[in-house]
């Protein structure tokens, strides 16, 4: 018997974050040989001091222990910090945190954390139990319209030749090569994406820039030319949500481009830049070090000048009645992904989610946060992303790496001590659509991660060597992607597939994965595969809102549900090289199985890389 466990019922009786005002019931069992004549509740909100809070003894367990608990609630949002302390003839004892959310007897383990949200927190409806597709625009689909006016910096290459990635080929102008992939070919690739069971499409950057990734934004007015016009936008937008599909726009707001009508390093703009003149209606928008040639940009990368966020002007004309994110919200868009949200100041992301909800409620805020988001440090002190003021999401990095680590390595303990972590920090509002990748434009593409070799410190000619999988590791490649993504379908939270994975596309880091979608070369294994789990996902309600429990992990073997009011899924995976009989209970014997495995007597066999999905 355990002393304490956060991420069980019967020790927590939430295992998530808490509204304001809600009781969570907190329960230590203790051995009754310690003669306890005390339990503490010490708990400390963020910053502040420490509170204790008495137990009360509520009973024995069995012969030889003995209950203790509480009900906590807190009134304000925030990260509280807890433990517990028990009074007994030998003096203090503590309780804490030594990892897996246990409690034990410990000086020197961790607080356990609980966040407690605004109970008015609401995320948005339409994403949940969806799914995402994530496009990088130049190279989805051209439509075959004629691009005029292109710049005579930008290269226009033969769809499905190999990016730009030596500087050699780039003429000292990075990221300058176009392959002409535009809005009117997303708009007419809708019949497809709508084919995978999408939800919502994620649009890497639309608005007019100066490389091919749009992240150096020149203009957030106008969409690139190259891409189309806002009524190209307007139109897209239409057309996808006639389907049931949402579309989310990339806001780049913590940088702009040194090419740029606010910045005019090169005075290619008709308008007066920062750069231009200190009278520059921008030039309190950016922080110059020795004007105006030194200033300090994003990760020293001197084409893209960082933006003061909490300028006044600045945040008007992002935030404002007429501002950008209400002028892209009233073309249809359904919401905005923020690149390096934890490079956004709190001042922003609260103007931000003001503006955004006033025009559209139901509209998501997606923030770019690789780690865990409930207790992040930026900007000196802890952020409140999620308490309900600011995102409604995040990129959901944690879960990706305990995906992909898990289908590479194994580790079946490790895979749910990350997946539990997440569950129990999290507002369950926020869990529900959390953007659940294995792979995005800045990392490898997936099934290169897990069936090649690993780029990690080596550069650009080294990953060109390594970009393409033998035939061997490609098909295993296909095995792995197949079970990374049924994980990855089925875990809280909704998954977002980055375009092409569904084909078979390869590639290593940028931009390696950013190549051409091979429209003429799909893998039609993996693209049958990405439209079944499409499929199940929109017919089981359990991936909407069910709560997740874990049902077994070990020998590098998981099994656990999702279980919801009227609708419960179970999912085993067996990643060892041996036969194993994984015990899921009688109750799922005559259960409908999506895959050939079922469970006999309580048992469900699966053979090595064999995984089951039982429904009922």
């Amino acid at each position: 018997m355990k002393i304490f466990d956060s991420r069980k019922t019967e020790y927590k009786s939430i295992v998530s974050a808490i509204a304001t005002e809600e009781e969570v019931r907190l329960r230590i069992v203790v051995p009754r040989s310690l003669g306890c004549t005390g339990a503490t509740l010490a708990v400390c909100k963020d910053g502040e001091e420490t509170v204790y809070y008495g137990m009360f003894w509520a009973g024995m367990c069995g012969d030889d222990n003995e209950f203790w608990e509480l009900h906590f609630s807190a009134t304000t949002a925030g990260l509280y910090f807890y433990h517990f302390e028990l009074d007994t003839p030998w003096g203090k004892s503590f309780i804490k945190n030594i990892g897996n959310g246990c409690g034990d007897f410990s000086i020197d383990g961790s607080e356990f954390q609980q966040t407690v949200y605004d109970k008015n927190f609401k995320t948005p409806d339409f994403l949940k139990g969806g799914i995402i597709y994530q496009i990088f625009p130049d190279r989805f689909y051209c439509s075959g319209e004629k691009k005029e006016n292109v710049p005579n910096t930008r290269v226009m290459r033969k769809w499905g030749d190999e990016p730009f990635w030596h500087e050699s080929q780039m003429n000292g102008l990075w990221n300058n090569d176009y392959f002409g992939g535009d809005l009117k070919g997303i708009e007419e690739k809708l019949d497809y994406i709508k084919e995978l069971g999408v939800s919502c499409i994620y649009l890497n950057p639309v608005f007019e820039a100066n490389s091919n990734h749009r992240y150096d934004t020149a203009d957030y007015e106008k969409i690139d030319p190259l891409l189309g016009t806002e009524d190209d936008l307007k139109s897209l937008c239409k057309k996808a949500e006639e389907k049931g599909i949402g579309i989310i726009l990339d806001g780049v707001f913590s940088h702009t481009g040194c090419d740029s009508k606010y910045f005019n390093l090169y005075g290619k703009y008709d308008s007066v830049g920062a750069y231009n003149s200190r009278k520059s209606p921008y030039f309190d928008w950016y922080k110059f070090i020795d004007y105006p040639n030194e200033y300090q940009s994003w990760w020293g990368i001197k084409l893209l000048p960082e933006i003061i966020e909490e300028n006044e002007s600045y945040r008007e004309f992002i935030c404002g009645k007429n501002g950008v994110l209400r002028k892209w919200l009233r073309c249809g868009i359904s919401g905005w992904r923020l690149d390096v949200a934890d490079e956004l100041p709190d001042v922003f992301l609260d103007d931000l989610r003001k503006a955004v909800k006033a025009e559209n409620e139901n509209a998501v805020i997606i923030g770019e946060v690789w780690e865990d988001a409930t207790n992040k440090f930026a900007y000196g002190e802890r952020r409140r992303y999620l308490l309900g003021e600011q995102l409604d999401s995040v990129m959901n990095y944690p879960f990706a790496d305990a995906v992909l680590n898990f289908v590479k390595y194994g580790g079946a303990e490790s895979f749910f001590d990350s997946v539990m972590s997440i569950i129990e920090n999290y507002p369950p509002c926020v869990l529900n659509v959390l953007m659940n990748h294995i792979g995005t434009h800045d990392t490898e593409r997936a099934i290169t991660r897990l069936a090649g070799e690993n780029s990690e410190g080596y550069g650009r000619d080294w990953q060109h060597e390594h970009n393409k999988l033998s035939e061997e590791a490609y098909q295993k490649g296909v095995t792995m992607m197949k079970m990374a993504s049924l994980i990855q379908y089925t875990l809280p939270g909704v998954p977002s597939l980055y375009y092409g994975d569904e084909a078979g596309m390869q590639g290593m880091k940028d931009p390696f994965n950013r190549g051409c979608f091979p429209w003429d070369a799909i893998d039609k294994e993996l693209h049958k595969w990405y439209k079944r789990l499409g499929e199940i996902r929109n017919g089981c309600k359990a991936f909407k809102e069910g709560s997740f429990v874990p049902v077994f992990s070990g020998y590098n073997v998981i099994a656990y549900k999702r279980v919801s009011a009227d609708n419960q899924v179970l999912v085993a995976v067996n990643h060892s090289t041996d036969m194993f009989d994984v015990y899921v209970g009688a109750e799922w014997d005559n259960s409908y199985n999506l895959f050939a495995p079922v469970s006999k007597d309580g048992y469900i066999r699966l053979s090595p890389n064999e995984f089951a999905l039982l429904t009922k």
